[in-house]
C-alpha cells in the first residue's frame, strides 16, 4: 500500500522549457537592432472582426478621396504600381493598415539611373531588421526572406520608406495599436474579448444542445460506457432514447443553475474599447443607435481630428523621404465656420434694414 506525504512532493526545473526572447552572445558593436513581430500582430487583426473593422475603416477616411498634387508630381505617382496590380491610393491605404496593425511600414524605394522615383514596392514588415547604430541613428535595413543568409537582402536608409507609427523617445521603430490591447498576462482587452465570445458561443449553443447529466441503476463500468455510447449516438442523431422504466434519471442543463449573468453588456463594453484604441467611433462604423445627433457630431469632430494627423504623419513623411509633396483631402467635415466679429455685425445689419423695409421697426 502507498503511503501519501505532502512532504515527498519535489520541484521540477522548466526553466530551460520557457520561449523566453534570449540575446545570442556575439561581438559587441554597440548596434541597436529592431524586428516587427508581424506575425502576432496580423493574427489579432485577422481574428478579430471588430479590430479589424475600426483599422481598416480608419485607412479608408485617411485615404479618403486621394490625394491632390501639382501636374508634375500626378505624372511620376499615375506610374507607380508597387507589385505591378496597384495604385498610389491602394499604396497609400495600405501603408495606413500596415503601420497601425504593426506599428512600421517599410517599402523599397525605386528609382531609375538619374534618381526618379519610378515605383514603391512594399515590404512584409517581419521579414525587415533594422539595425542603428548606439546613438539611435538607422544605418541599414536587412530582409531576411528565408533561413538562409545568402537570400538576405541589404538596403541603404535611403532605399527604404519606413513609417514608424506611435514612435517613442529614440526608438527605431513604431508601436503597434494593437500592442496597447494585449499583453503576456492574459488580462489585455484582446485576450478578454476572445475568452467572452468563446463563453458567449458555448451558452447559447448550450440552449440549442444542452448537457445532459444521467443517474443510473448501474454501478458496473461496462455497463456504464455501453449507456453512454448509446446515449451519445442518440445527442449526434437528434434522435430519441428509450430505457428500462426506474432505471435512469436525466436532467438537462443548459445554462448554470440560478445564473443571472448577462455577457452581452460586457462584450459590448470590450467592443467599445477595441474600438477607441484607435479613436474610431461607433457611428463611422455603422452603430450609432445609443448616440444622440449632438453626440454623434461631437464624435465625429474628435474622429475627424484623429484622421487629419494621420494625414498630416503621412504627407510629412512621404515629402521628407520621397521628396513627394501631396495634400490627402478629409471626405467631410462637419466644422462649421467661425464668424468674425465684422461678419457677425454685417449680418446683424442686413436683418435689421430687411426688417425696417417690411415695416416691422418703427
Amino acid at each position: 500500500m502507498v503511503i501519501n506525504k505532502t512532504d515527498s512532493a519535489k520541484i521540477t526545473d522548466m526553466t530551460n522549457q520557457v520561449n523566453n526572447i534570449t540575446i545570442n552572445p556575439a561581438e559587441d558593436t554597440g548596434d541597436i537592432t529592431y524586428q516587427v513581430d508581424w506575425t502576432k500582430w496580423l493574427g489579432f487583426y485577422e481574428r478579430i472582426s471588430d479590430l479589424q473593422s475600426a483599422i481598416d475603416k480608419k485607412a479608408m477616411w485617411i485615404v479618403g478621396r486621394g490625394y491632390k498634387a501639382d501636374t508634375k508630381t500626378k505624372n511620376i505617382l499615375k506610374k507607380i504600381k508597387g507589385n505591378g496590380k496597384e495604385t498610389f491610393n491602394s499604396i497609400l491605404y495600405n501603408i495606413v493598415k500596415t503601420y497601425t496593425i504593426g506599428g512600421d511600414y517599410f517599402a523599397e524605394i525605386i528609382r531609375d539611373e538619374k534618381g526618379k522615383l519610378i515605383n514603391l514596392k512594399t515590404i512584409n514588415p517581419g521579414s525587415i531588421e533594422v539595425i542603428a547604430n548606439k546613438y539611435g541613428i538607422i544605418k541599414k535595413y536587412i530582409q531576411k526572406v528565408s533561413k538562409n543568409r545568402e537570400d538576405s537582402k541589404e538596403y541603404k536608409p535611403e532605399q527604404i520608406l519606413h513609417l514608424m507609427w506611435n514612435k517613442r523617445g529614440d526608438d527605431i521603430h513604431g508601436l503597434s495599436t494593437i500592442a496597447k490591447l494585449t499583453n503576456s498576462e492574459q488580462t489585455g482587452i484582446i485576450e478578454m474579448h476572445e475568452e467572452s465570445m468563446q463563453d458567449l458561443k458555448t451558452v447559447f449553443h448550450r440552449y440549442v444542445k444542452p448537457l445532459i447529466i444521467s443517474s443510473i441503476e448501474e454501478d458496473d463500468p461496462d455497463e456504464i460506457d455501453k449507456y453512454k455510447i448509446k446515449l451519445d449516438k442518440a445527442v449526434s442523431l437528434g434522435e430519441n432514447m428509450v430505457v428500462p422504466k426506474d432505471t435512469v434519471e436525466m436532467e438537462r442543463m443548459s445554462i448554470p443553475q440560478f445564473s443571472t449573468l448577462d455577457p452581452l453588456p460586457w462584450l459590448s463594453y470590450l467592443d467599445k474599447m477595441l474600438i477607441k484604441a484607435e479613436g474610431v467611433p461607433s457611428v463611422i462604423l455603422g452603430d450609432g443607435k445609443d448616440s444622440t445627433e449632438a453626440t454623434a457630431k461631437i464624435l465625429y469632430l474628435a474622429f475627424q481630428q484623429m484622421i487629419e494627423w494621420n494625414q498630416l504623419f503621412i504627407e510629412e513623411q512621404l515629402e521628407a523621404q520621397l521628396q513627394i509633396k501631396i495634400e490627402l483631402e478629409f471626405p467631410a467635415s462637419l466644422e462649421e465656420k467661425t464668424e468674425t466679429p465684422q461678419e457677425s455685425n454685417k449680418k446683424a445689419r442686413k436683418l435689421t434694414n430687411m426688417e425696417l423695409q417690411n415695416g416691422k421697426l418703427k
